[in-house]
């Protein structure tokens, strides 16, 4: 039980550090014109779109930091999962 837990909660924790990466990607196309409008473009829009958009609070101006917020959601979500997987296992 205690390895089925473990191998839930890494699967989780790499799947979640996944996601950070693709949004840092697509923030990184802001930088090169025309980039949005790619193949990777269009993909990565359709995958961090729509969370990325629940923290469009987040501008001020032209300069956003939607990304970043999002970001720092994703990783205290990580924090919590791993936290609850070692509460469940016992260490």
């Amino acid at each position: 039980m205690v390895t089925i837990i473990s191998y839930i909660v890494t699967i989780l924790a790499r799947l979640i550090n996944l996601y950070m990466i693709l949004i840092m990607v697509y923030a990184l196309l802001s930088w090169f014109p025309g980039a949005y409008s790619s193949t990777l473009g269009r993909w990565l829009a359709k995958i961090v779109e729509p969370y990325q958009s629940m923290f469009n609070f987040a501008s001020f101006g032209m300069l956003s930091f939607a990304p970043v917020v999002a970001i720092l959601v994703l990783y205290f979500i990580q924090m919590g999962i791993i936290y609850l997987g070692k509460l469940l296992i016992g260490i």
